[in-house]
């Protein structure tokens, strides 16, 4: 990955970790209810992995939002 790949994984994973915090959701119960694996969400929301399309939809639909509202990170 380069930098500003880099930088956009790290942005989408604290937008993650943002949103789920505001709904309520600790990481094991939210990952549990989106159907992925504790450590896979750890890892988005730390950006050392690149996740899959599937799993950034059941995270958008487990946060109740359009996967391009998920996606769009500042």
């Amino acid at each position: 990955m380069n930098t500003e790949e880099e930088k956009y994984f790290q942005k989408l994973g604290e937008r993650i970790k943002d949103l789920r915090e505001e709904k309520g959701f600790d990481q094991k119960s939210f990952a549990f209810f989106c159907e992925i694996g504790r450590t896979q969400l750890y890892m988005i929301e730390n950006s050392k992995t690149n996740p899959r399309l599937l799993t950034l939809i059941r995270i958008a639909q487990g946060l109740n939002i359009s996967i391009d509202e998920l996606l769009k990170v500042n």
